[in-house]
Protein backbone atom coordinates (compact mmCIF):
# COMPACT_ATOMS: atom_id res chain seq x y z
CA UNK A 1 0.00 0.00 0.00
CA UNK A 2 1.30 3.79 -1.13
CA UNK A 3 1.98 5.67 1.58
CA UNK A 4 -1.04 8.34 0.03
CA UNK A 5 -3.49 5.06 0.20
CA UNK A 6 -2.81 3.95 3.86
CA UNK A 7 -3.71 8.10 4.39
CA UNK A 8 -6.67 7.74 2.84
CA UNK A 9 -7.56 4.48 4.58
CA UNK A 10 -6.42 6.11 8.01
CA UNK A 11 -8.52 9.28 7.02
CA UNK A 12 -11.65 7.28 5.82
CA UNK A 13 -12.21 5.80 9.04
CA UNK A 14 -12.47 8.76 11.30
CA UNK A 15 -14.20 11.05 8.78
CA UNK A 16 -17.18 10.34 5.84
CA UNK A 17 -15.65 11.60 2.73
CA UNK A 18 -16.04 13.54 0.94
CA UNK A 19 -15.58 16.43 3.06
CA UNK A 20 -14.48 19.61 3.78
CA UNK A 21 -11.46 19.40 5.95
CA UNK A 22 -9.52 21.85 7.72
CA UNK A 23 -5.83 20.77 8.94
CA UNK A 24 -4.13 22.33 11.92
CA UNK A 25 -0.39 23.25 10.89
CA UNK A 26 2.14 24.40 13.40
CA UNK A 27 5.00 24.51 11.12
CA UNK A 28 6.60 21.17 12.76
CA UNK A 29 7.46 18.39 10.30
CA UNK A 30 4.20 16.29 12.02
CA UNK A 31 2.20 18.94 11.07
CA UNK A 32 3.17 19.76 7.11
CA UNK A 33 3.50 16.13 6.63
CA UNK A 34 -0.27 16.14 7.70
CA UNK A 35 -0.87 18.89 5.43
CA UNK A 36 0.45 17.71 2.07
CA UNK A 37 -0.82 14.33 2.97
CA UNK A 38 -4.61 15.84 3.48
CA UNK A 39 -4.03 18.24 0.19
CA UNK A 40 -2.92 15.45 -1.83
CA UNK A 41 -5.60 12.82 -0.57
CA UNK A 42 -8.36 15.71 -0.81
CA UNK A 43 -7.75 17.88 -3.19
CA UNK A 44 -9.26 21.30 -3.10
CA UNK A 45 -11.25 20.31 -0.25
CA UNK A 46 -8.41 21.23 2.44
CA UNK A 47 -7.81 24.62 4.62
CA UNK A 48 -4.81 25.18 7.00
CA UNK A 49 -4.90 27.35 10.41
CA UNK A 50 -2.04 27.94 12.05
CA UNK A 51 -1.95 29.11 15.83
CA UNK A 52 0.53 31.70 17.27
CA UNK A 53 -0.16 31.88 20.66
CA UNK A 54 2.31 34.62 21.21
CA UNK A 55 4.74 32.88 23.61
CA UNK A 56 7.74 32.81 21.27
CA UNK A 57 8.71 35.49 18.78
CA UNK A 58 9.59 32.92 16.27
CA UNK A 59 6.49 31.63 16.27
CA UNK A 60 5.44 34.62 13.68
CA UNK A 61 8.34 33.75 11.26
CA UNK A 62 6.75 29.97 11.33
CA UNK A 63 3.37 30.87 10.63
CA UNK A 64 4.37 32.91 7.89
CA UNK A 65 6.29 30.13 6.86
CA UNK A 66 3.69 27.63 6.46
CA UNK A 67 1.47 30.90 5.05
CA UNK A 68 4.00 31.11 1.89
CA UNK A 69 3.71 27.17 1.64
CA UNK A 70 -0.26 26.83 1.26
CA UNK A 71 -0.20 29.84 -0.93
CA UNK A 72 2.49 28.68 -3.43
CA UNK A 73 -0.54 25.18 -3.43
CA UNK A 74 -3.35 26.98 -3.40
CA UNK A 75 -4.56 26.28 0.39
CA UNK A 76 -6.07 28.90 2.12
CA UNK A 77 -4.74 29.51 5.60
CA UNK A 78 -5.10 31.04 8.39
CA UNK A 79 -3.50 32.54 11.37
CA UNK A 80 -5.06 32.63 14.61
CA UNK A 81 -3.95 34.45 17.98
CA UNK A 82 -5.75 34.93 21.09
CA UNK A 83 -7.36 37.54 22.19
CA UNK A 84 -6.13 37.34 25.93
CA UNK A 85 -2.25 36.53 26.26
CA UNK A 86 -1.47 32.89 27.74
CA UNK A 87 -1.00 32.60 31.41
CA UNK A 88 -0.61 30.61 34.26
CA UNK A 89 -0.02 26.60 33.30
CA UNK A 90 1.52 27.38 29.90
CA UNK A 91 0.69 24.39 28.14
CA UNK A 92 -2.45 23.81 29.55
CA UNK A 93 -4.01 27.26 28.86
CA UNK A 94 -2.39 27.52 25.43
CA UNK A 95 -4.10 24.01 24.55
CA UNK A 96 -7.46 25.35 25.26
CA UNK A 97 -6.80 28.44 23.84
CA UNK A 98 -5.43 26.60 20.51
CA UNK A 99 -8.24 24.26 20.53
CA UNK A 100 -10.78 26.87 21.03
CA UNK A 101 -9.73 29.33 17.79
CA UNK A 102 -9.74 26.15 16.03
CA UNK A 103 -13.09 25.47 16.64
CA UNK A 104 -14.07 29.05 16.15
CA UNK A 105 -11.88 28.86 12.93
CA UNK A 106 -13.51 25.72 11.42
CA UNK A 107 -16.80 27.00 12.07
CA UNK A 108 -16.47 30.22 10.58
CA UNK A 109 -15.17 28.21 7.29
CA UNK A 110 -17.47 25.75 7.12
CA UNK A 111 -15.12 23.10 7.72
CA UNK A 112 -16.34 19.31 8.92
CA UNK A 113 -13.20 18.57 10.74
CA UNK A 114 -10.01 19.85 11.78
CA UNK A 115 -7.13 17.63 11.74
CA UNK A 116 -4.37 17.37 14.09
CA UNK A 117 -0.79 15.89 13.42
CA UNK A 118 -0.98 13.96 16.81
CA UNK A 119 1.26 10.58 16.19
CA UNK A 120 2.15 7.02 17.63
CA UNK A 121 4.76 8.22 19.86
CA UNK A 122 2.84 11.43 21.08
CA UNK A 123 0.22 8.61 21.63
CA UNK A 124 2.66 6.17 23.64
CA UNK A 125 4.26 9.88 25.55
CA UNK A 126 0.68 10.69 26.76
CA UNK A 127 0.10 6.58 28.18
CA UNK A 128 2.82 6.47 30.47
CA UNK A 129 2.58 10.36 31.97
CA UNK A 130 -1.47 9.16 32.61
CA UNK A 131 0.13 6.04 33.60
CA UNK A 132 2.40 7.20 35.94
CA UNK A 133 -0.24 9.81 37.64
CA UNK A 134 -2.57 6.68 38.37
CA UNK A 135 -5.44 7.21 35.24
CA UNK A 136 -8.01 5.12 35.02
CA UNK A 137 -9.93 3.29 31.96
CA UNK A 138 -10.78 6.78 30.54
CA UNK A 139 -7.35 8.25 30.91
CA UNK A 140 -5.05 5.54 29.60
CA UNK A 141 -7.53 5.80 26.37
CA UNK A 142 -5.05 8.14 25.72
CA UNK A 143 -5.43 10.65 22.75
CA UNK A 144 -8.98 10.18 20.79
CA UNK A 145 -8.86 9.75 17.05
CA UNK A 146 -12.31 11.64 16.82
CA UNK A 147 -13.14 13.97 19.51
CA UNK A 148 -15.72 15.90 18.04
CA UNK A 149 -15.00 17.66 14.91
CA UNK A 150 -11.00 17.53 16.15
CA UNK A 151 -9.96 13.94 14.05
CA UNK A 152 -6.32 12.54 14.17
CA UNK A 153 -5.63 10.46 11.18
CA UNK A 154 -1.91 9.85 11.72
CA UNK A 155 -2.22 7.75 15.87
CA UNK A 156 -0.88 4.79 13.87
CA UNK A 157 2.29 6.37 12.51
CA UNK A 158 5.46 6.97 13.81
CA UNK A 159 7.07 10.65 13.86
CA UNK A 160 9.90 9.43 12.09
CA UNK A 161 7.76 8.32 9.10
CA UNK A 162 6.28 12.33 9.09
CA UNK A 163 9.74 13.36 9.06
CA UNK A 164 11.01 11.71 6.39
CA UNK A 165 7.77 12.12 4.89
CA UNK A 166 8.69 15.51 4.84
CA UNK A 167 12.20 15.98 3.80
CA UNK A 168 11.23 13.72 0.83
CA UNK A 169 8.93 16.19 -0.28
CA UNK A 170 11.10 18.97 -0.18
CA UNK A 171 8.45 20.95 2.70
CA UNK A 172 9.69 23.55 4.75
CA UNK A 173 9.31 23.30 8.79
CA UNK A 174 10.68 24.13 12.28
CA UNK A 175 11.61 22.72 15.35
CA UNK A 176 9.66 24.49 18.15
CA UNK A 177 12.11 24.25 20.61
CA UNK A 178 9.82 23.65 23.98
CA UNK A 179 9.63 20.54 22.79
CA UNK A 180 12.85 19.57 24.18
CA UNK A 181 12.91 21.76 26.86
CA UNK A 182 13.06 19.46 29.79
CA UNK A 183 11.17 22.23 32.39
CA UNK A 184 8.43 20.39 30.08
CA UNK A 185 7.22 16.95 32.08
CA UNK A 186 6.38 15.90 28.32
CA UNK A 187 10.07 16.96 26.99
CA UNK A 188 11.61 15.06 29.69
CA UNK A 189 9.65 11.62 29.30
CA UNK A 190 10.88 12.73 25.61
CA UNK A 191 14.13 12.24 26.23
CA UNK A 192 14.00 8.83 27.94
CA UNK A 193 11.62 7.21 25.23
CA UNK A 194 14.50 8.12 22.83
CA UNK A 195 16.76 5.36 24.35
CA UNK A 196 14.00 3.13 25.03
CA UNK A 197 13.58 1.23 21.58
CA UNK A 198 11.95 -2.04 22.81
CA UNK A 199 8.72 0.22 23.36
CA UNK A 200 6.56 -0.04 20.60
CA UNK A 201 4.71 3.63 20.52
CA UNK A 202 2.17 1.74 17.82
CA UNK A 203 1.20 -1.30 19.76
CA UNK A 204 0.37 1.25 22.51
CA UNK A 205 -1.82 3.03 20.59
CA UNK A 206 -3.64 0.05 19.59
CA UNK A 207 -4.02 -0.59 23.87
CA UNK A 208 -5.19 2.63 23.70
CA UNK A 209 -7.60 2.75 21.44
CA UNK A 210 -8.73 -0.70 23.05
CA UNK A 211 -9.29 0.94 25.93
CA UNK A 212 -11.31 4.24 24.38
CA UNK A 213 -13.93 1.45 23.08
CA UNK A 214 -14.16 0.07 26.90
CA UNK A 215 -14.41 3.51 27.99
CA UNK A 216 -17.74 4.20 25.40
CA UNK A 217 -18.80 0.94 26.48
CA UNK A 218 -18.50 1.80 30.14
CA UNK A 219 -20.30 5.31 29.02
CA UNK A 220 -23.32 3.45 27.53
CA UNK A 221 -23.96 1.33 30.33
CA UNK A 222 -24.06 4.53 32.80
CA UNK A 223 -26.31 5.65 30.63
CA UNK A 224 -28.49 3.23 30.59
CA UNK A 225 -28.15 2.69 33.98
CA UNK A 226 -28.79 6.14 34.89
CA UNK A 227 -32.37 6.22 32.95
CA UNK A 228 -33.45 3.31 35.06
CA UNK A 229 -32.17 3.84 38.43
CA UNK A 230 -31.51 7.34 39.38
CA UNK A 231 -34.12 9.68 40.93
CA UNK A 232 -34.11 13.44 41.14
CA UNK A 233 -36.28 14.69 43.90
CA UNK A 234 -36.57 18.10 45.00
CA UNK A 235 -33.07 18.36 45.81
CA UNK A 236 -31.85 15.04 46.80
CA UNK A 237 -30.75 12.79 44.35
CA UNK A 238 -31.14 8.33 44.91
CA UNK A 239 -29.92 5.52 43.31
CA UNK A 240 -31.96 3.02 43.82
CA UNK A 241 -30.27 0.26 42.25
CA UNK A 242 -26.40 -0.40 43.73
CA UNK A 243 -25.34 -3.87 42.93
CA UNK A 244 -22.90 -3.06 40.23
CA UNK A 245 -18.91 -3.64 39.57
CA UNK A 246 -17.32 -1.14 41.39
CA UNK A 247 -15.99 1.09 38.42
CA UNK A 248 -19.91 1.45 37.33
CA UNK A 249 -20.38 2.48 40.68
CA UNK A 250 -17.57 4.72 40.60
CA UNK A 251 -19.14 6.06 37.67
CA UNK A 252 -22.96 6.55 38.73
CA UNK A 253 -21.53 8.63 42.04
CA UNK A 254 -19.59 10.99 39.93
CA UNK A 255 -23.08 11.36 37.65
CA UNK A 256 -25.10 12.11 41.17
CA UNK A 257 -22.49 14.86 42.28
CA UNK A 258 -22.06 15.96 38.90
CA UNK A 259 -26.04 16.43 38.64
CA UNK A 260 -25.85 18.18 42.36
CA UNK A 261 -23.15 20.41 41.41
CA UNK A 262 -22.76 20.84 37.69
CA UNK A 263 -19.84 23.46 38.16
CA UNK A 264 -18.04 21.52 40.91
CA UNK A 265 -14.60 20.04 40.41
CA UNK A 266 -15.16 15.86 40.60
CA UNK A 267 -13.27 14.49 43.79
CA UNK A 268 -10.20 12.56 43.51
CA UNK A 269 -9.64 8.62 43.19
CA UNK A 270 -8.50 8.15 46.63
CA UNK A 271 -11.31 10.16 48.24
CA UNK A 272 -14.06 8.53 45.79
CA UNK A 273 -12.68 5.34 46.08
CA UNK A 274 -12.77 5.46 50.19
CA UNK A 275 -16.56 6.85 49.81
CA UNK A 276 -17.40 3.53 47.98
CA UNK A 277 -16.20 1.22 50.64
CA UNK A 278 -18.28 3.32 53.29
CA UNK A 279 -21.29 3.46 50.92
CA UNK A 280 -21.19 -0.52 50.14
CA UNK A 281 -20.60 -1.29 54.00
CA UNK A 282 -24.18 0.87 53.98
CA UNK A 283 -22.84 3.54 55.83
CA UNK A 284 -22.80 8.03 55.23
CA UNK A 285 -20.12 9.11 54.08
CA UNK A 286 -19.26 13.15 52.80
CA UNK A 287 -17.67 14.28 49.72
CA UNK A 288 -17.22 17.88 49.17
CA UNK A 289 -20.36 19.68 50.64
CA UNK A 290 -22.64 16.12 49.77
CA UNK A 291 -23.78 13.69 52.09
CA UNK A 292 -24.64 10.79 50.50
CA UNK A 293 -26.21 7.48 52.80
CA UNK A 294 -25.28 4.12 51.67
CA UNK A 295 -26.76 0.83 51.54
CA UNK A 296 -29.06 -1.05 49.25
CA UNK A 297 -30.13 2.79 48.06
CA UNK A 298 -27.45 5.68 47.73
CA UNK A 299 -28.92 8.97 48.38
CA UNK A 300 -27.23 12.12 47.98
CA UNK A 301 -27.95 15.67 49.39
CA UNK A 302 -26.16 19.18 50.64
CA UNK A 303 -25.47 18.89 53.86
CA UNK A 304 -25.99 20.90 56.37
CA UNK A 305 -24.62 24.48 56.62
CA UNK A 306 -22.23 24.36 59.41
CA UNK A 307 -22.55 27.10 62.61
CA UNK A 308 -20.09 29.03 62.69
Amino acid sequence: MSTLDRFRADLARLVPLPARIGVAVSGGPDSMALLWLAQAACPAAVEAATVDHGLRPAAADEAAMVATWCAAHDIPHAILRPAQPITGNIQSAARAARYALLEQWRAERGLHVVLTAHHADDQLETLLMRLNRGSGVSGLAGVRARSGTIARPLLAWRKAELVALAQDQGLPFADDPSNADPRFDRAALRRHLATADWLDPVAAGRSAAALADAQEALDWCVAEIVARHIVTESERYSLTETAFPREIQRRLLLHMLALADPLGRPPRGAALDAALVQLNAGERTMLGDWLIDGGARWTLAAAPTRKS
